[in-house]
């Protein structure tokens, strides 16, 4: 796995070599070199998983244009087509994050709470490497959304 390293304004590439069985473990430093890596190629695979069952929706809906005579078998079509669409749609939003996690990656951002600053613990990083709050900073966003959503 190559990484891109920004020093003073200069790009460099260094050479990180990740194994296949490679997991962040709490008693290294965290976001090293290796974290990094895994965390970009967890993510880098989650989004070509995404864009290729993007492609097979538009070809299914592109070769599923047919004429179906029977009202109640279109509309159950029709209705699968939204479905779809709206999975599709939701792919395409978390394609727009999973960017945005390389990109603080990149940045030196990833892995920490945009919210206290703290480091975001590798099991939940690990469970979705898309978050950018600590599991107490989540709760207590979520909760504070809950209390200004019942008014």
């Amino acid at each position: 796995m190559t990484e891109l390293k920004t020093v003073e304004g200069q790009d460099m590439k260094q050479e990180v070599f990740l194994p296949d069985d490679y997991s962040p473990a709490e008693d290294e430093p965290f976001m090293n070199d290796m974290q990094l890596a895994y965390f970009r190629r967890k993510l880098l695979n989650w989004k070509a998983e995404l864009l290729a069952g993007s492609r097979d929706t538009i070809e299914t809906l592109q070769d599923g244009t047919r004429n179906i005579p029977d009202v109640n078998d279109r509309a159950s079509e029709e209705t699968d087509r939204a479905l779809e669409l709206r999975t599709r749609d939701r792919a395409r939003k978390l394609v727009g994050k999973i960017d945005a996690a390389i990109r603080r990656i990149d940045e030196g951002e990833f892995g920490y709470c945009s919210v206290t600053g703290d480091p975001i613990s590798l099991k939940r990083l690990d469970a979705r490497p898309i978050a950018t709050m600590s599991l107490e900073a989540q709760e207590k966003h979520e909760r504070r959304e809950k209390v200004h959503r019942d008014d």
